[in-house]
């Protein structure tokens, strides 16, 4: 409701801030960085910073739920229309956003925002394969192969992000394609084996 409320100048104002903190997320912890070093990245005044946020947690709270939100969206997008073209909307998602990205996979960054996002790749991917199967899946093997494609999906992610992008978006999309579809079939077997009795 506040956004809405905003100017553009404002927004303009607050995307700096978070892009100014994410860049120096990049070589720094959250602890380590000061409303100072923010401002002066951000090119703004520290009176400035504070017409906004009130100190770099605040940022990077809003900086998260924003990032959660967004992808929320593409994967409700891709759960209601499981296409090829999920994966070129979140990698177009990623591409703009290269600065939050980086920061997302930097090695001083907690790693919390890295697992909850895991974590809604996992959810997306189980609900599908539930409705695609027509059961609940609960049984343990499957638990840990859907764990493992998440994990691996975000792996993969992670190093095309620290490898600045490349190689294209559309080879990275078609390799995480790939492996979907073969989990997928083995998911498939499993249910049908499980169905038949074995």
């Amino acid at each position: 409701m506040l956004e809405q409320k905003l100017s553009r100048k404002a927004l303009k104002t607050k995307k700096q801030i978070k892009i100014a903190l994410a860049q120096l997320l990049q070589n720094k912890e959250l602890k380590d960085i000061t409303v100072q070093e923010v401002a002066q990245k951000a090119d703004i005044s520290r009176t400035t910073f504070y017409n906004y946020f009130y100190d770099v947690y605040d940022i990077y709270e809003q900086l998260e739920k924003e990032v959660l939100a967004e992808l929320g969206l593409l994967t409700l997008n891709f759960h209601d229309d499981p296409s090829e073209d999920f994966g070129g909307e979140l990698f177009d998602y990623i591409m703009q956003n290269p600065e939050i990205f980086k920061m997302i996979f930097s090695p001083y960054n907690t790693g919390e925002l890295r697992a909850k996002i895991a974590n809604m790749i996992e959810g997306v991917f189980r609900l599908i394969q539930t409705e695609k199967n027509a059961v609940k899946i609960d049984d343990n093997q499957l638990d840990y192969f859907i764990a493992f494609w998440a994990s691996g999906c975000i792996a993969v992610i992670e190093q095309w992000v620290r490898k600045d992008f490349s190689p294209s978006k559309d080879y990275i999309r078609k390799s995480l394609t790939e492996i979907e579809t073969r989990m997928e079939k083995f998911i498939a077997s499993q249910v049908s084996a499980d169905n038949a009795g074995f």
